[in-house]
């Protein structure tokens, strides 16, 4: 199973750290700081039925391939990056960037700017995950409701027939998996989860 550093590795470092700034190092932390809390965001919201049918709709939308291969930031779509933040944390979102930023010693500002990039990234590998290795072809979900993240126009890989993979046992699993295994984020990851606590839920409708 997949875990977070398989995301933390498609995540070009020398071109976000080149856009945001700052030098490499500090953007692996801004971005192992930010992508866990994204992560747990997702799962908060996936606990819940309408939440779950958002995030199915919002899977849908984006092509895996945009993982596969290698990253270019030039074909993230960061104005949908903030639609999928917004959506995931809901009214909590100045507050966990706040947490965050108290826990890892990370500069809002930064984080602010980082979510956005690593959002679209994070469904892109999501819908690869729940689609099969090496698929391009769509995410499986038969679940309907308010997309989790924009259009995304250009990017969309159409919704397919199938059955719903959105609960606990496909993108529960997903998300569990990824949280619970890698290094990418430190040893605090359980530390820095349980200290967002309730703010990870926000999004939920």
């Amino acid at each position: 199973m997949a875990g977070i550093d398989d995301i933390l590795s498609t995540v070009p470092l020398d071109q976000l750290a080149g856009r945001l700034g700052v030098d490499e190092a500090t953007a692996q932390r801004a971005v192992g700081a930010a992508l866990p809390a994204l992560l747990g965001g997702l799962r908060a919201n996936a606990q819940d039925p309408a939440g779950a049918a958002s995030l199915g709709e919002a899977l849908a939308q984006h092509d895996p391939a945009l993982v596969e291969g290698g990253v270019d930031l030039d074909d993230v779509d960061t104005d949908d990056g903030r639609k999928i933040v917004g959506h995931v944390f809901g009214q909590n979102e100045q507050a966990v960037v706040a947490q965050l930023a108290r826990s890892t010693g990370t500069g809002k500002d930064l984080l602010a700017k980082v979510l956005p990039a690593l959002a679209p990234i994070a469904l892109a590998f999501l819908a690869k995950q729940l689609g099969g290795a090496g698929s391009s072809g769509g995410v499986p979900t038969g679940t309907s409701g308010g997309t989790a993240g924009g259009t995304a126009a250009g990017k969309g890989a159409g919704e397919r027939p199938g059955a719903s993979q959105t609960g606990g046992g496909g993108l529960g699993d997903v998300l569990g998996g990824l949280l619970g295994g890698g290094s990418g984020a430190g040893g605090g990851l359980g530390d820095l989860l349980g200290g967002l606590g309730g703010l990870l839920g926000g999004g939920r409708r």
